[in-house]
């Protein structure tokens, strides 16, 4: 098993270090269940900050000198606002604290992905994953799942990622949701 190969390891005083383990694995659990990567965002979010690089250095390199460049940079500084902001909107709406967009399993029913959202408070050891719809709004989203735990479960004493613990507990949320919700008549 890869496990023996490779532990993952994380500073348990550090809660960044302990969170991106998790974070990391999930990805790797969820993929493993057939949800291919919606990298959609992520290359959007690229594509604007390559835009802002770009006005960046045009506004560093214009030909002409400060007083009479004035109104260029004055419009690059305003074109760099309203691009980073944009980019902040994208990540405070949509983003929020996910750490994976899906699409649906290939050969599913089901028109939407999930995104997969976790939580680590500072100074606290309790881990929260939801599992919800890519697309809330859409007719096949189902309501979201979630589990909260301690992370000290899934993790020695030294730090190493107990990865078959947390597969388990993962995998079982992953199951829940894609589960078919059965209606009552």
């Amino acid at each position: 098993m890869a496990a023996d190969k490779n532990p993952k390891k994380a500073n348990l005083l550090d809660h960044h270090s302990i969170k991106n383990i998790l974070d990391e694995s999930i990805t790797e659990i969820v993929k493993s269940k057939g949800y291919p990567e919606d990298v959609r965002m992520s290359n959007i979010r690229l594509l604007i900050g390559v835009i802002i690089i770009i006005i960046a250095l045009f506004a560093q390199f214009y030909e002409k000198k400060y007083p009479e460049n004035r109104n260029f940079l004055l419009g690059c500084i305003g074109l760099y606002v309203v691009f980073n902001g944009m980019l902040q909107l994208i990540v405070y709406l949509k983003e929020k604290n996910a750490i994976l967009f899906t699409y649906p399993p290939t050969g599913s029913f089901n028109t939407t992905g999930l995104v997969i959202t976790s939580k680590l408070p500072r100074f606290s050891d309790m881990y929260t994953l939801i599992i919800g719809s890519a697309d809330p709004q859409s007719i096949a989203s189902k309501p979201p799942v979630e589990f909260t735990k301690t992370v000290t479960q899934w993790f020695t004493k030294d730090g190493v990622l107990v990865e078959g613990l947390f597969w388990k507990d993962v995998e079982a949320l992953v199951n829940e949701y894609a589960k078919e919700t059965k209606k009552s008549k």
